[in-house]
């Protein structure tokens, strides 16, 4: 029992050397296809150098572009340069230049020897193939596809939708249906060669001459005519990214590729020496285990996901231009308070007493970026610039996030801050939001400027202010909010406190005993029916007596504050 191997080169052919001579000297005979794109020079001096290697043969050259026919037209001759050359050969074994052994060649023969009439190749129909990457699957069969993708994209594409508008479809020949599969396989003599001698072959070959990617699908196709068992497996081990893009195995990946089982392994990085002195030289211990690559999912799987996910909160190269890649804008849960600070008096270090957050004031306010402390510069050289801060308003939080993990972060918000960062603030899950609704005016109320100034700033406060609030109650909303109008929340500031810091998640779960001192709301009533007068209705103030001031914790039943979550 012999297993023939047919090696598609056309780069590193150093490497390509070594492993055919590792094949040689295990009693497989070898045919190499070295693309047409390796110049004449580097081929001959190639040749030259297998040219002591009695078993090693070189089939004609075609130009193998990928996603064109001429990888299949190599296959195909170097297939049957193998079958007439060989006559012993039972098995003819398709890899590549950059494809290595992991076990002993012996234990190959060992096992195909055990199954005579399999076939191994991946064959799947189009319907059951789900890693297709770049939209096209059964398209790829009854459309054209005369352009190069790599070198004529526009072309390729434009043909595409010009075939997809007139609605061109190409038949199948002779009913045949369409699979698809890895291009590394190990076919049976009786198979390989019922393919090759069929007497439909040229109506299959001009069919496939048009198909995309047809490396993929010819020989997956027709070994369903004629193959007596097919494995629908490869016993390559050769992995892909999101992308559809082949990993490359280095010298770290030695104890993986051993775990693998597997009996090749491609695509191995033309430098790792580790790799090919261990692997052409073991001997090997004459295992009986069945390939098994899906031991080393898991890692890969974990590798896709980091690449593609990353940990929430922190960008990398890979994902930054993406949007939704980002895995969560934020690395951990953060505060926004809007309206607090304005109605009580001590706010910010009453919520750092009470919760052991870092309690920032307005973080994107006009003047500068308002740290806890009054500081300029925070954890990770973060400065309150406001310029710096609002070229990337969302960065600089994920930043500060970034930066202070383990502590907790709270901030003041308002309409009168930058505005660029609210739809970020909203569609994050680790946001928690408390929004007193109205409290922008209690600054207007206290000022020392013209009334006609106070009504044209409070019109534009109040749209700011209703437009977040409708995007805080949209049903995409992630944050965890809490809104009051400003009357509902003085009647029982209490118990909305309270209820604001038990979602909050901090080490604090006892009841409230004191609370901010509140500011002074004599005469705001009176003000804002003074607006009113003047034309501006603000309404998000909720209902306040124009005659007696409210008070807090009024005899009337203070409403439920409601809650909004996503």
């Amino acid at each position: 029992m012999t297993v023939g191997i047919v090696m598609l080169v056309h780069t590193a052919l150093n490497r390509a050397e070594q492993v055919a001579r590792h094949w040689a000297a295990a009693g497989c005979p070898v045919v190499i296809h070295a693309d047409a794109n390796v110049p004449r020079r580097v081929n001959r001096a190639f040749r030259k150098s297998l040219a002591d290697v009695e078993s090693v043969r070189f089939s004609g050259r075609h130009r193998c572009e990928w996603g064109t026919w001429g990888i299949v037209a190599a296959t195909q001759e170097a297939c049957e340069l193998m079958l007439r050359d060989f006559p012993e050969v039972t098995h003819v074994y398709l890899a590549s230049g950059s494809c290595m052994p992991l076990r002993p060649v012996q234990e190959l023969r060992d096992y195909l020897a055990a199954r005579p009439r399999t076939d191994f190749i991946e064959s799947a129909t189009t319907a059951d193939v789900a890693w297709t990457v770049g939209g096209l699957d059964s398209e790829r069969f009854t459309l054209r596809f005369p352009f190069s993708w790599k070198r004529h994209r526009r072309l390729f594409d434009r043909y595409v939708e010009l075939q997809r508008r007139l609605g061109y479809k190409r038949r199948m020949p002779n009913g045949i249906v369409p699979h698809m599969g890895s291009q590394w396989w190990c076919l049976t003599r009786q198979t390989l060669s019922a393919i090759l001698e069929d007497p439909e072959r040229p109506t299959y070959d001009r069919y496939f001459q048009r198909v995309w990617i047809p490396d993929e699908s010819y020989f997956q196709t027709l070994s369903r005519l004629w193959s007596r068992q097919i494995e629908s497996r490869s016993l390559t081990l050769s992995k892909f990214d999101f992308q559809g893009k082949p990993h490359i195995f280095y010298d770290d990946h030695l104890q993986l590729l051993r775990r693998s089982d597997c009996f090749v392994a491609r695509k191995i990085w033309p430098h790792a020496n580790r790799l090919y002195r261990t692997f052409l030289t073991e001997e090997g211990e004459g295992r009986k285990t069945e390939p098994n690559p899906g031991k080393i999912d898991r890692i890969f799987s974990r590798a896709v996901e980091r690449r593609t996910r990353g940990r929430p909160g922190l960008y990398m190269q890979s994902r930054w231009p993406n949007h939704g890649w980002e895995n969560g804008t934020t690395c951990a849960p953060f505060a926004v308070f809007q309206g607090f600070a304005e109605l009580f008096e001590d706010f910010e270090p009453w919520l750092a007493g009470q919760t052991g957050m870092r309690v920032h004031g307005h973080l994107y306010g006009p003047a500068r970026a308002e740290f806890a402390g009054g500081q300029e510069i925070i954890a990770g050289a973060i400065s309150d610039s406001a310029a710096i801060r609002d070229y990337n308003p969302r960065a600089f939080l994920t930043n500060l996030l970034w930066a202070t993990r383990g502590e907790m972060q709270a901030f003041q918000y308002g309409p009168a801050d930058n505005q660029h960062i609210r739809w970020d603030l909203a569609r994050d899950g680790n946001a928690r939001i408390a929004v007193i609704s109205g409290a922008w005016a209690l600054p207007l109320f206290r000022s020392n400027v013209n009334f006609s100034e106070i009504r044209a700033e409070a019109a534009r406060l109040q749209k700011i202010e209703a437009s977040f609030l409708d995007l805080l109650r949209a049903t995409d909303t992630k944050a965890r909010v809490h809104i009051w109008s400003m009357a509902d929340f003085i009647e029982a500031p209490m118990e909305a406190l309270q209820t604001t810091l038990s979602e909050l998640g901090t080490r604090t779960t006892r009841r409230l005993s004191e609370a901010p001192t509140m500011s002074d709301l004599t005469g705001f009533g009176r003000f804002l029916q003074n607006l009113k007068n003047q034309g501006m209705h603000p309404h998000l103030m909720g209902d306040f007596p124009v005659s007696t001031d409210p008070q807090p914790g009024g005899a009337r039943k203070a409403p439920k504050p409601y809650l909004v979550r996503k």
